[in-house]
């Protein structure tokens, strides 16, 4: 096997220090194959810049990259403070929509009084308050006991796990930022706080009604999205999962999150849909230059487990180092696959999609088999490939399509490396041939598994495997 090349994707964030043009490129170049834009933070104007610069660099490094838009959900937050505020336990304390800070009255920035029920928990800072509500008092406020002691500042986030949002998680500002992302050149949307499967067909719903073909990754951080009917329900809904490990383990207990975490790896695998690994993967990078070896534990585990893609967040959008961050995650992915086979499934056949199942587990089983050097899928949608990446092959999935929003959506796909050409019948084998004579796939002739349809350009038509020898 004579390409090394990295299986599973790496996603980084885009932040302060690496918002230019030129760290873009460098950091598609030391291995970054999608951007997140983190709709938390940001004007219009900065991500119609980002975007522009990250498709540049696509066009100079010849390598499609995904952009994905990171929603901001009901990301409840403390309002501002006029100072820090001790509080201990058994202390009461009301949050008040839109309220001036006052005492023990402090403004939180969504009316909970709509949501809350008395004797629901609610944490501030991450977990580091705990309290529980006692009252609701108005229609705007909410009374809690505290039950341990702790500081309250100023925009300090706020977890409800027991709390029912009742399908209403897409905030005003999340349906203006998806309206603005439908005209824009996005790839993927990730809807923040998922509760249930409707709160991904609402979306669905709305970016179908803007003329949107991105796709949905649901992001999964809330307690009641693990339950296991409701947790396989959303992966079979979206197109894809984000682990959000840093809320969940508030909402859920850090111990959850990574029995949650393998689990999603695989029901995704199983229904053939896209797996990201979020939050804190190398957080030591933030501040220096090379990651512990819990995080590279942590980095491996995810490979093993199959996952497409990891996730960088504030080692790439506010760490000192966000270049050597992606090089060390790039270095932990190549020594894992080559040292570990990836976890085999229980059930590795997909639910879905019955004929382009079996031709994509036959291609593989094919291609292992022979030892080929690639296998190449010719996809309209994405479809034929993700399939066979679901399969997990110990080879690149060299993709092939006429549509460049698909190419850029199998950035984050695994093993995938994806071209764009027009269709046609030997699309799969002149891709191939293009690849031997620029030396991909080193000295001597290269065996390859071509998996096609009758008719190109046609979805759902994938019906055909070669196998070829280019000379």
């Amino acid at each position: 096997m004579g390409v090394i090349f990295k299986r599973t994707k790496i996603l980084a964030t885009l932040g302060p220090p690496t918002n230019s043009a030129e760290m873009i490129e460098k950091l598609a170049i030391a291995g970054v194959n999608g951007f997140r834009l983190n709709f938390s933070h940001g004007t219009y104007e900065e991500r119609d810049e980002q975007i522009k610069w990250i498709r540049e660099a696509t066009s100079k490094t010849g390598k499609p990259v995904a952009i994905l838009q990171d929603l901001q959900g009901p990301k409840i937050r403390l309002g501002i403070l006029n100072e820090n505020v001790d509080v201990h336990t058994g202390d009461e304390i009301t949050l008040e929509y839109k309220a001036e800070h006052s005492g023990m009255t402090f403004p939180v920035q969504y009316n909970l009084a709509e949501k809350v029920k008395v004797g629901e928990p609610i944490y501030i800072f991450d977990g580091k308050i705990r309290t529980v509500v006692i009252d609701i008092p108005t229609d705007t406020a909410i009374k809690l006991r505290v039950e341990n002691d702790g500081t309250l500042m100023s925009n300090k986030g706020i977890n409800l796990p027991d709390t029912d949002f009742g399908g209403d998680i897409l905030t005003a500002k999340d349906i203006r930022d998806v309206e603005y992302g439908a005209t824009k050149d996005i790839d993927y949307v990730a809807l923040s706080f998922v509760q249930s499967a409707e709160d991904i067909h609402n979306l669905r719903q709305m970016l179908v009604g803007l003329g949107s073909d991105a796709q949905i990754i649901a992001k999964i951080e809330t307690k009641a999205a693990i339950v296991d009917k409701t947790l396989a329900e959303i992966i079979r809904a979206s197109d894809g999962v984000m682990v959000a490990r840093g809320d969940l383990a508030v909402e859920a207990g850090a111990e959850v999150v990574p029995i949650v975490q393998r689990r999603i790896i695989s029901l995704c695998r199983r229904h053939g849909k896209l797996s990201i690994v979020a939050t804190q993967m190398m957080a030591s990078m933030v501040d220096a230059p090379e990651p512990t070896r819990a995080e590279v534990s942590d980095v491996s585990n995810a490979v093993v487990q199959g996952a497409d893609t990891v996730m960088l967040s504030d080692e790439t959008a506010n760490g000192k180092f966000p270049i050597e961050a992606v090089m060390a995650m790039k270095k932990t992915i190549l020594y894992t696959q080559e040292h570990e086979p990836v976890d085999l499934i229980h059930d590795p056949s997909l639910s879905n999609k019955k004929q382009l199942d079996a031709i994509s587990v036959t291609a593989v089983k094919l291609a292992e088999q022979l030892g080929v050097d690639a296998i190449v899928a010719e996809t309209k949608s994405g479809a034929t490939a993700d399939n066979i990446a679901a399969h997990r092959p110990n080879m690149p999935i060299i993709s092939v399509t006429s549509e460049l929003r698909t190419a850029q959506q199998l950035s984050l796909s695994y093993a995938n490396r994806s071209y764009v050409r027009p269709d046609s019948e030997e699309a799969g084998y002149e891709i191939a041939q293009e690849l031997k004579d620029t030396g991909y796939f080193g000295e001597g002739s290269a065996t390859v598994i071509i998996v096609s349809g009758a008719q190109p350009g046609i979805i759902g038509m994938t019906d055909t495997i070669k196998v070829r020898v280019i000379e």
